[in-house]
């Protein structure tokens, strides 16, 4: 895959209109009752964050994706993430997610291109309203984590998503009700939720992109 082709892709894509809601959903957990106990966007003023999709290309020039595994203590600990975190006063979206980037694995934002913005995520249970951004860097990335924030972190091949293989669904009992949880089998710990439904909007502009 070319990869400047596909950081001109992303560039213009993320001027349309992107799938938003409707690839989120797909990778949303779902009450087995049918009955959804959350709301999808803010009913008034929420936080405001983001999160750093990074992508980079191998040796092959095929596309890449950084992840972490958050440390037990944190908020979300244990789970797989995007780097990331809440906005500081005055930062814009793209500044948040390249200082986390550089805080939570250590690389540098002078090497992070940032192209564009996929649609925003609403967490009702923690009133967060999330902006990925997306960014690249022009080789493999050497990944320093910041073990107070980051257990580990990993590079998938971005194209391993596209194996039907690695997508699981499965009933899991949270918060006291019982969902069908999808999530990919890409690590020992489930790659599902929040961090699942930014990727799977990348993932159809991925798509897009490999038709053309």
């Amino acid at each position: 895959m070319p990869f400047d082709e596909f950081i001109r892709f992303i560039q213009d894509r993320t001027n349309q209109e992107l799938p938003g809601r409707e690839a989120h959903l797909r990778m949303a957990p779902s009450p087995l009752d049918g009955i959804r106990n959350y709301r999808l966007s803010p009913e008034g003023e929420a936080y405001s964050s983001s999160v750093m999709v990074l992508l980079f290309p191998d040796d092959s020039r095929d596309m890449n994706i950084v992840f972490t595994l958050r440390t037990e203590s944190i908020i979300h600990g244990g789970q797989i993430s995007f780097p990331g975190g809440q906005t500081e006063p005055g930062e814009t979206p793209e500044e948040t997610a390249l200082r986390e980037t550089e805080e939570e694995i250590g690389v540098s934002q002078g090497h992070v291109h940032v192209a564009g913005t996929l649609s925003s995520l609403y967490l009702h249970r923690s009133n967060n309203l999330i902006t990925p951004v997306i960014g690249f860097h022009e080789s493999t990335p050497d990944l320093n984590i910041n073990p107070v924030e980051v257990q580990e972190a990993f590079t998938v091949p971005l194209i391993t998503f596209l194996n039907g293989d690695k997508l699981v669904k499965e009933p899991w009992t949270l918060h006291d009700k019982t969902y069908e949880v999808p999530y990919w089998d890409v690590h020992e710990v489930p790659l599902w939720g929040a961090t699942a439904m930014i990727l799977n909007e990348l993932l159809d502009l991925y798509k897009e992109f490999r038709k053309l």
